[in-house]
């Protein structure tokens, strides 16, 4: 029996290493767009950007990560969707700025390599990357022993994107009697995790595999559900109402993550506006219903917390707002008219 080496024995196999990234290069390849030079594996991943469908391209980038959604995915089990996650999320705060992905760069962060694990978390960023028309070009696996607790990792990733400046989405152009129609979220997507498995695992003494009639499953599956992406659906949207490339129609867009309503709207809001959100002008899902009676959460810090059900809101022209939604629903998504625009002070009060 071949002697470890003294890296292997302080817990580092760099021959382990290896063996789990020999698949990388094929699936990577799946998610190959032609501005993709090199091989994997080099000290940097190259893009040759041509842009000469743009009058003024602007790079737009993006680093997150997924949270404690991870201790999820622990307990479940279930790792083949993390990445994709990752990907959907970075490609959602992009798209607000009427951005299209380019490529995307991975971080994986661990005690142990575990080759199944490795492989089944590549996978959900090459499922989200290709699913985003977004090449996987590169990215970066650590084995950092007495840094992670048994069976744990940390996953990250940088996406960037292009638009053309005239074409950006910055809200600038905003005014009161403009409307907001927000689009429905599947879940908790990326936020509100550590509330939440305080509430069901704790409070709640549920578990991952407990079954809720409310939930018409089970509870590690509604957690593990996958960040959407609103990328294509946004995209056809953007061609149809703002024509010319230029916001007409659409005015600006918002990723609901951290922070809720209150703390992404804002974003792209001019400082004399306020947003005002109608609390009920959509249909809270079963999970948060849940998670707010079990918790005795109230509803300013729900709605500040988690996304409540809207992943994205869109601020458009009021007498646009009709055949928006129209077009989003002939998309077989869900979308709601939830708030309106006036004068005030860059500020989002939800109204019941």
């Amino acid at each position: 029996m071949a002697r470890k080496s003294a890296y292997a024995q302080a817990g580092v196999d760099l021959e382990l290493g290896n063996q789990v990234k020999q698949t990388l290069p094929d699936l990577l390849a799946s998610t190959h767009r032609k501005e993709v030079l090199g091989k994997v594996g080099g000290f940097g991943g190259l893009f040759a950007a041509g842009f000469k469908d743009y009058e003024k391209p602007v790079l737009v980038s993006s680093v997150d990560g997924v949270g404690t959604k991870l201790k999820v995915a622990f307990m479940t089990g279930k790792h083949d969707t993390i990445g994709e996650d990752l990907v959907n999320h970075c490609v959602n705060d992009i798209l607000v700025l009427g951005a299209v992905p380019l490529f995307f760069l991975d971080y994986i962060g661990a005690g142990k390599l575990k080759p199944k694990v490795f492989d089944s978390i590549i996978r959900g960023f090459v499922r989200g990357c290709k699913s985003n028309g977004c090449a996987l070009i590169g990215g970066e696996t650590a084995q950092m022993p007495g840094f992670y607790q048994a069976g744990e990792y940390d996953v990250s990733g940088t996406i960037v994107g292009v638009v053309d400046q005239p074409r950006m989405l910055d809200g600038r152009k905003t005014k009161a009697g403009d409307v907001v129609i927000g689009l429905a979220s599947n879940g908790l997507h990326t936020n509100g995790y550590s509330l939440a498995r305080n509430i069901l695992f704790e409070k709640a003494g549920l578990k991952p595999s407990t079954r809720l009639a409310d939930l018409g499953g089970k509870v590690g599956d509604a957690l593990m559900a996958v960040h959407l992406s609103y990328n294509k659906i946004v995209q056809r949207l953007l061609k149809r109402f703002n024509p010319g490339g230029k916001p007409s129609a659409i005015q600006s867009l918002s990723h609901i993550t951290g922070g809720g309503f209150q703390d992404n709207i804002p974003r792209n809001l001019p400082a004399h506006l306020d947003v005002k959100i109608h609390q009920g002008s959509w249909d809270i899902p079963p999970l948060f219903q849940y998670l707010q009676s079990a918790g005795k959460i109230k509803d300013s810090e729900m709605f500040h917390v988690f996304n409540m059900g809207i992943g994205l809101t869109m601020t458009v022209r009021a007498h646009q707002a009709d055949s928006i939604l129209r077009a989003i629903r002939r998309s077989s998504h869900q979308a709601w008219l939830i708030g309106e625009v006036e004068k005030g002070s860059g500020k989002v009060h939800m109204s019941l």
